[in-house]
């Protein structure tokens, strides 16, 4: 039996995502849960392939803490942003609230600069605690 996904970005906050999406180059958005659950996409995205994006930026994201931690001997490291850079184009996550990240997909020539400033101004336009979200309950199954 599968886990139901999360949804929990209701149509107030999706609206989070509509500028990003309105960007130059700019394929795709999520708000994602640091363990792992989609809270939103854009509409373009299968339910399978947020699912997907979902469960590999929750890892990739601890992957960045632990190389920081393992390289500066701090613990306790806290990341700014993600990037990674592929020859289909760009991923790019930050912080959004507590447990909850926001990631954009973009084609290879797309103005970073431009996307990163414009996921900032809609974390702190939206309002962090807004768009935390709360650990994931343990010892329960579906």
């Amino acid at each position: 039996m599968s886990t139901p996904v999360r949804r929990r970005v209701t149509q107030d906050q999706s609206w989070v995502l509509a500028p990003l999406l309105e960007l130059p180059h700019v394929l795709h958005a999520a708000v994602i849960s640091g363990d792992g659950f989609i809270e939103g996409s854009s509409p373009g995205l299968a339910r399978e392939a947020a699912e997907g994006v979902a469960a590999m930026m929750s890892a990739l994201q601890g992957a960045g803490r632990a190389v920081t931690a393992a390289f500066t001997g701090q613990d306790d490291a806290r990341l700014r942003q993600t990037v990674v850079e592929s020859e289909e184009g760009w991923v790019l996550a930050i912080p959004a609230g507590e447990n909850t990240c926001l990631a954009v997909f973009a084609a290879p020539e797309v103005n970073m600069g431009v996307v990163a400033h414009q996921m900032q101004v809609q974390v702190a336009t939206l309002g962090a605690k807004a768009m935390s979200s709360p650990p994931r309950e343990t010892g329960s199954s579906a």
